[in-house]
């Protein structure tokens, strides 16, 4: 029986600024967002068209989990958001004031630029060859 990844669990700081960011800004879907305690939400959201991984957004409810916002996967990027029109993705993003770490590069699989969320999580947007 097939098997898949459906969330990797994304601290952040509140769960609206994630939304906020995620959903309104980078125009990713609202899959769920249900509240499980006064305090506690399952937030799930996933770029346009995307049928299997979403992202649940966990916000940080201790010390430890605030200590690593945007350092889940240490100095390294963490998150791959691939694309089929990495121009148009691209010129998007610089319009919505994305923070972009370097200038788009050719690599032997695509074309390749990585770019960094509000909570300081890094990203890749990547389109293969």
């Amino acid at each position: 029986m097939p098997q898949f990844i459906s969330a990797i669990s994304l601290i952040v700081p509140d769960y609206d600024q994630g939304i906020e960011f995620y959903v309104g800004l980078m125009g990713f879907e609202l899959i769920e967002d249900t509240p499980l305690s006064e305090d506690k939400r399952w937030v799930l959201v996933a770029p346009p068209g995307s049928t299997e991984t979403r992202l649940c957004l966990a916000r940080a409810s201790n010390e430890a989990q605030e200590e690593v916002i945007g350092e889940q996967a240490g100095d390294r990027v963490f998150l791959f958001l691939e694309t089929y029109d990495f121009e148009t993705d691209f010129a998007i993003m610089q319009r919505a004031g994305i923070d972009f770490l370097e200038e788009p590069r050719e690599e032997p699989y695509g074309m390749v630029v990585k770019w960094r969320d509000p909570f300081g999580n890094k990203w890749d947007l990547i389109e293969r060859y």
